[in-house]
């Protein structure tokens, strides 16, 4: 069974039951594996959230396995930025530290923002865009 960190846009999409994504996350959850965040997922839905989603969002969020932003993530994170501005692209700092994440606890990534991460060693589990 693996563990796959969700991207913020996936966990909007189940919180507000759109596209599917709801289903989607139970099915895998049926088939045994787990879900996980980081505090770059809590800090972006936090940032959208209204107040009386509070109660749904946090019982949510506190479901998901949780993965700190240690030292090597980040310093992993900012390598890939850096990496990737001296090629020519210019990726969100809140990007590569999910992507980080993912990395150095070999997590397949979910997300529907493929470009956004385009590091060659991350797994993504791609959705259908927006």
């Amino acid at each position: 069974m693996a563990t796959y960190l969700l991207d913020s846009s996936v966990i909007i999409d189940a919180l507000l039951a759109k596209r599917e994504r709801d289903a989607l996350l139970q099915e895998l959850l049926r088939q045994g594996h787990l879900l996980a965040c980081c505090p770059i997922q809590v800090a972006e839905i936090y940032a959208g959230m209204r107040p009386k989603e509070e109660a749904l969002t946090t019982e949510f969020l506190r479901s998901l396995h949780y993965y700190e932003i240690s030292w090597e993530v980040a310093r992993r994170a900012g390598l890939l930025k850096g990496d990737y501005a001296r090629r020519g692209f210019t990726l969100p700092l809140a990007d590569v530290l999910i992507a980080a994440v993912a990395l150095t606890h070999h997590l397949p990534l979910l997300t529907d923002n493929v470009r956004h991460f385009p590091m060659k060693d991350l797994e993504l589990y791609p959705l259908p865009g927006r």
